[in-house]
């Protein structure tokens, strides 16, 4: 008791040094402290070494083994080598295929520069629209991808799909072992790297979704985000030296700044981070000077992606800014600089908890959506089964209680030690501790909510749950609340932290492993005829100048297996474009053969692509099929009481227009179908015999 009553003057000299000298003259004081080992310095050195070398190479061999085993598994189930080239692009749906079809695009330009303007400057892709790609879309990873492609030479040696989603394979093994390395820095073994890798595969469904849509931003950003919270969690330890703390920064920043330019949505996820950072800065004290610097790293990544991503405002008005800058400044940035983004999220989140009702075609689509719902109780299953949900419940609680006993400690007015040795079973001290229990809270919350958020807060509770059972402080922290005892607790807790992982890996190796073998060794195979059939007729039979009308997934894969230009894409970070959206869609509603003309002719489109598999759509969640989501949009189904019912004397166009009667057949022809698809030419010069 009495080390931790220490003098009271003491420590508020040591809590924040005025000048780079007292920091020098605390570190010494520090030092001087700190008892001789009696072991020869030889030896501790080699053994540190040894652990540092084991630990690296544990690290990079399993981000290694885990991107060849995405290789493998992709090359598995789509059968993908045997494929031609067509079959092979039809393997990337919806908005994946935009992404992919610019990269196609950057291969094909004369020089990079040109293809870049191209880009900013597209004109060829959505029909009476030019947009900036690069910006809309945020395009660097393919413009990246492209140029190292040909730099390289890869173009004699591999084709392009496969350089493409081996960058990205590639990029899969960093994120693991950067949270490898995170587990290993709070956790002190390299042990923990190796369970939280572990619990990382064995759960990817819930961890990742690269297995069936590879170009998504995700893919390309979180990565980096991994890194940068690996650089932060070693940039945070107190018993950082100065060469660490300097290159955690540099890492840091750099990670930070890729990130934002990767995704698009990335400044709400370093927002959260941000409001992280924040409370860490109320509750740890002596972190204030890092916590100011990574605000730096902040404001200049923001302002850099700015000016590079075309002077893109959403990351002027961005929450992250708000946070971070003075607020007067982001609100004479929010009055002046036009952005629809954050409102566009804002009436997404009020209509998401119920605190207002839309009949808006776009926004219930959007919650409809199976990301956008509240996890299932396969969720929960899934990690239970794999052990991940209990360990990692029980080291929150036990990390989140020693936060709050630190916290009250602080309130009381009651003095912390300088250093906190094992012993102490303080871990809710550690100002990298406090800032991931925080994290994981905010995303956990998030998730509970928003099921597509696991793939952002799952790989994290892997790591979390790994460091802690292989943690001697966690265990020493429960045995100090238990007052244990009858065993010494530094021993037991000692024992814990290597049999309690040890007894995890062993269970899981046996129950999972031979399934990882299984799904290996069995060869799947993606087969889609019809979308196959449909691409080969439009290359060869649609004029070159031929626009393309449909669903917006459908049109991304036209526009990635065709090049062909079409009237919408699978993209909802534009109003133009989900005002598109809702006027296509219109074609699965009960409207007349008239005004769906008029619709599709405002948008020069020249060919309309019905799809049974929405005409037909028997979806399992009552009110979320398109159809009647655009009932309820047109009035033509009551969505709640007191809502008036609107008469409609048509039928469904898609149904109708199959039919071949008068007035259908005046305004379309039918000129290509099978069992998925029909696709019909919209006439210009339109005959009103019945």
């Amino acid at each position: 008791m009495a080390e931790e009553e220490g003098p009271p003057v003491e420590l508020r000299q040591r809590k924040k040094p005025k000048s780079s000298e007292n920091k020098e003259s605390a570190k010494e004081e520090k030092i001087s402290d700190i008892p001789i080992p009696e072991r020869a310095p030889k030896y501790v050195l080699f053994q540190r070494f040894a652990k540092i070398f084991i630990g690296c190479l544990a690290a990079v061999t399993s981000g290694m083994m885990y991107a060849l085993y995405l290789s493998a598994y992709h090359e598995r189930k789509f059968w993908f080598s045997n494929r031609q080239e067509l079959e092979r692009e039809i393997t990337f749906q919806g908005d994946s295929a935009i992404y992919y079809s610019y990269y196609k695009d950057m291969l094909k330009a004369p020089s990079f520069e040109r293809g870049v303007y191209e880009l900013t400057h597209n004109n060829k892709t959505v029909s009476l629209k030019t947009i900036n790609a690069v910006q809309q879309m945020s395009l660097y990873p393919e413009l990246i991808a492209s140029v190292l492609y040909q730099a390289t030479g890869s173009n004699e040696i591999i084709e392009p799909v496969y350089f493409y989603i081996g960058i990205v394979f590639g990029l899969q093994g960093i994120y693991v072992t950067a949270l490898f390395v995170t587990s290993w820095l709070m956790s002190g073994t390299w042990l923990a790297g190796m369970l939280t890798v572990a619990w990382f595969i064995i759960n990817r469904v819930d961890t990742t979704r690269i297995e069936y849509s590879i170009p998504l931003r995700e893919n390309w950003a979180l990565p980096y985000f991994a890194c940068q919270i690996a650089a932060l969690t070693g940039y945070l330890k107190s018993n950082l030296n100065t060469y660490g703390e300097r290159f955690c920064y540099l890492l840091m920043s750099a990670s930070t700044y890729t990130f934002m330019m990767m995704w698009e949505y990335s400044h709400y996820l370093l927002f959260l981070q941000a409001i992280s950072l924040f409370l860490l800065d109320i509750f740890s004290v002596e972190q204030s000077d890092k916590v100011y610097e990574v605000y730096k790293i902040y404001i200049f990544s923001l302002f850099l992606g700015y000016l590079l991503q075309f002077e893109n405002p959403a990351l002027l008005v961005s929450p992250l800014l708000s946070l971070v800058a003075a607020l007067m400044l982001a609100k004479c940035l929010q009055m002046f600089v036009p952005h629809k983004e954050n409102g566009h999220m804002l009436k997404f989140l009020e209509v998401k908890f119920g605190l207002n009702m839309t009949k808006n075609f776009t926004m219930n689509w959007l919650l409809c959506q199976e990301s956008l719902q509240a996890p299932s109780q396969d969720f929960f299953l899934r990690l239970t089964q794999s052990s991940l949900l209990p360990f990692y419940i029980l080291v929150l609680i036990i990390c989140f209680l020693s936060m709050l006993q630190v916290i009250f400690r602080r309130i009381n007015g009651k003095s912390l030690k300088e250093t906190v040795t094992l012993e102490d079973g303080r871990i809710g001290e550690r100002p990298e501790i406090i800032y991931h229990v925080i994290h994981t809270i905010l995303l956990g919350s998030l998730a509970m909510v928003i099921e597509g958020l696991k793939y952002i807060w799952i790989p994290y509770v892997c790591m979390l749950a790994a460091f802690g059972v292989c943690s001697p402080e966690l265990w020493m922290t429960l045995f100090k609340w238990l007052r244990l005892r009858t065993v010494h607790p530094i021993l037991l807790a000692l024992i814990l932290s290597m049999a309690v992982p040890t007894i995890i890996g062993l269970s899981l190796w046996k129950e999972f492993f031979p399934r990882l073998m299984t799904e290996l060794m069995e060869l799947q195979e993606f087969y889609d005829p019809d979308t196959v059939e449909l691409m080969t007729w439009i290359k060869r039979q649609a004029p070159v100048a031929a626009v393309f009308a449909g669903s917006p997934q459908l049109m991304g894969a036209i526009k990635l297996c065709t090049g062909w230009m079409v009237t919408s894409l699978p993209l909802y970070n534009d109003d133009d474009l989900l005002k598109r959206n809702e006027n296509i869609y219109q074609i699965y509603s009960k409207r007349s053969a008239e005004d769906i003309y008029k619709i599709l002719t405002s948008y020069k489109a020249n060919y309309l692509i019905v799809e049974d598999a929405i005409c037909n759509e028997v979806g399992p969640m009552r009110g979320c099929r398109v159809k009647d989501l655009l009932d309820i949009a047109n009035g033509h189904m009551v969505c709640e009481e007191g809502d008036k019912l609107t008469y409609s004397k048509y039928g469904r166009f898609c149904h109708e227009v199959k039919i071949n009667y008068s007035p259908y057949v005046n305004y379309f022809t039918r000129v290509y179908w099978n069992r998925s698809y029909f696709v019909y030419k919209i006439n210009t010069v339109i005959s009103f015999q019945s």
